[in-house]
């Protein structure tokens, strides 16, 4: 029976292990909302696909967004009246203030953007970034500004 069981208890300990790998896999690829089209406009560098989750109105003057981005995909500099909140759901992705380095963001993170402050936000050069945009628009829309150059993107910590 000992004999059994030593070999038996490594088999079981990987099959585990292999359970909870494929689990991690499974959360990660797994979507929590749908992806969105595909954005046809310049406000971005790269793929990205954006879903409009809440619009903004006459009740509720908050838009929430789900926007992924294909690796290396991000924003142009951009500043929000009401400011903003990027909550991380799958991927690597940077988020970065004017005048400050850049941030590695992570599934789980969440991004307090101040108001009027430029920004931008994007997948990291390898891994594709999800993230949703919870955006106030009391104030007004969004301002675009300048394209992040590959120099700024690809600037070290």
């Amino acid at each position: 029976m000992r004999y059994k069981i030593k070999y038996f208890l490594p088999l079981v300990a990987a099959t585990i292990m292999a359970c909870t790998q494929d689990q991690k896999l499974a959360d990660t690829a797994a979507p929590i909302f749908p992806k969105g089209d595909k954005n046809t406009n310049d406000n971005f560098v790269g793929e990205v696909w954006v879903k409009s989750l809440v619009d903004a109105d006459s009740l509720n003057e908050t838009a929430v967004g789900n926007v992924t981005f294909a690796p290396g995909a991000r924003s142009k500099w951009h500043t929000h009246p009401a400011g903003q909140i990027i909550l991380a759901t799958a991927g690597v992705g940077y988020y970065q203030e004017k005048g400050k380095s850049k941030m590695i963001l992570r599934k789980g993170d969440v991004v307090k953007c101040p108001p009027n402050l430029a920004h931008w936000h994007g997948a990291s050069a390898d891994s594709a970034f999800v993230q949703l945009a919870v955006t106030g628009r009391e104030k007004g829309p969004t301002v675009w500004l300048e394209a992040v150059p590959d120099s700024v993107y690809l600037a070290n910590f």
